[in-house]
């Protein structure tokens, strides 16, 4: 019998490399499945989800506000910022009040990001200036004067200093505070709501198979993530994905569904997404 073909979105980063590595060399039983990796960033990834183009993708939990009908939320592969998430960087440091007058590069408008960044400033889109650019950009953005302060994710959150540049403000560490030190959710992997539940447990189980054999050979599923390293020597990358990949991507369990509740309910209820979320997991 022919295995049964899914697409599985992800973006060419580090961390998810890493946590398909057992995936992408074949190094666990699939069950009668076989995936095709489809590589692209993850602002591609959000609006490809919300045409449910993709069987399995990764995605920012800010976007799946736009995609619950389609797709339900897997309890593995999330990246949950643990005390740590992106960061406002700029020439000096700057108080919430002077951030919210000057002119902030982002990396996209669906990015669980730019909804902590909404939250942290209690302001909506429309409320404050900003500017889109593309996260490997952030950086040049700020130091040329094109925006005042940048909104940074992936490695740059380990490489600012290189910069030159001042953190005024870490919004994973704010949403800890905030919120019973809970880590701030930023992406997520969701299956496609046409798969009956028992498909995607099993496809929940394979997934959570792969980062657990990554965890487990962890010296060389680095090394395969290495290829997707920017200006990353191995120390750095290997750094960044314990950051993204550790017992929060196995399982996220209550504490991160909770977390989930709270990311995107407080968003509705100041008005930064249309409606209150009916959120489905697969558990």
């Amino acid at each position: 019998m022919q295995p049964t073909t899914l697409t599985l979105g992800h973006s060419p980063d580090p961390d998810d490399a890493f946590m398909f590595y057992a995936l992408a060399k074949d190094l666990i039983p699939t069950h009668g499945f076989r995936f095709e990796h489809i590589l692209q960033d993850i602002q591609t990834l959000n609006e490809r989800a919300t045409r449910g183009e993709l069987d399995i993708t990764a995605i920012s939990l800010h976007a799946y506000a736009y995609v619950s009908e389609r797709y339900a939320l897997l309890p593995s592969g999330a990246s949950m910022g643990d005390g740590y998430g992106p960061m406002l960087v700029a020439k000096q440091k700057f108080s919430r009040d002077e951030v919210a007058r000057k002119r902030i590069a982002v990396p996209g408008t669906m990015t669980s990001a730019f909804l902590a960044l909404q939250l942290w400033l209690g302001k909506g889109a429309k409320e404050f200036n900003y500017v889109v650019v593309p996260f490997d950009e952030i950086f040049q953005t700020v130091r040329s004067g094109a925006a005042e302060v940048g909104l940074i994710i992936h490695e740059g959150q380990l490489t600012y200093q290189n910069e030159g540049l001042a953190v005024c403000e870490d919004l994973g560490a704010w949403w800890g505070k905030e919120n019973d030190g809970l880590p701030l959710p930023l992406g997520g992997n969701v299956i496609h709501k046409k798969f009956p539940p028992d498909v995607r447990q099993t496809i929940a189980g394979i997934l959570a198979a792969s980062i657990q054999f990554s965890l487990e050979h962890r010296a060389e599923a680095v090394q395969h993530a290495l290829q997707y390293a920017r200006d990353m020597g191995r120390d750095l990358a290997d750094k960044f994905v314990g950051m993204y990949v550790n017992h929060w991507t196995l399982d996220y369990g209550e504490r991160g569904r909770e977390s989930i509740r709270r990311f995107l309910g407080r968003a509705f209820e100041r008005g930064l997404i249309p409606h209150r979320q009916e959120l489905e997991f697969v558990v």
